[in-house]
């Protein structure tokens, strides 16, 4: 099996920073690619300009501010990566890029939640579970 393509999803949180470190480890073992991804809420399309404008600028500033961490991680691995930032649903948006890129691995983080939690709460990751058109890895 070749892992040429690792598909990493990121939101911030703990269990993300050790599925990036993870997804580098094993993207410098199989002498793969990362692609680091983070989804943001959509944005908010009642408001006039400027307020608009603002809101969007915002909201990218803040995904950059939380996608640095990752980029410095994997910088200092020496992993070849890029990097996307999408709006909108992010299992949805998660398993639409693991198609178009194609993907051979999506690697994620857990935020712990309980199985009973997740199926009632629809959490992202179990979403991509039961959708991704590739095999999915989660880390806790």
């Amino acid at each position: 099996m070749e892992i040429s393509k690792i598909l990493l999803p990121v939101d911030g949180s703990d269990s993300s920073m050790r599925a990036a470190e993870y997804a580098a480890d094993l993207a410098k073992l199989m002498d793969g690619d990362i692609l680091l991804m983070h989804c943001h809420k959509a944005f908010p399309v009642v408001l006039g300009e400027p307020y608009f404008q603002k809101a969007i600028n915002k909201i990218a500033n803040k995904s950059n501010e939380l996608l640095d961490p990752y980029r410095t991680m994997l910088q200092d691995t020496s992993v070849r990566f890029v990097d996307r930032i999408l709006e909108g649903p992010a299992a949805q948006a998660i398993c639409k890029v693991a198609k178009i890129e194609n993907t051979d691995l999506i690697v994620m983080g857990c935020r712990g939640r309980s199985d009973l939690e997740g199926l009632l709460l629809g959490s992202c990751t179990h979403r991509v579970l039961k959708t991704a058109p590739c095999p999915v890895l989660v880390i806790r």
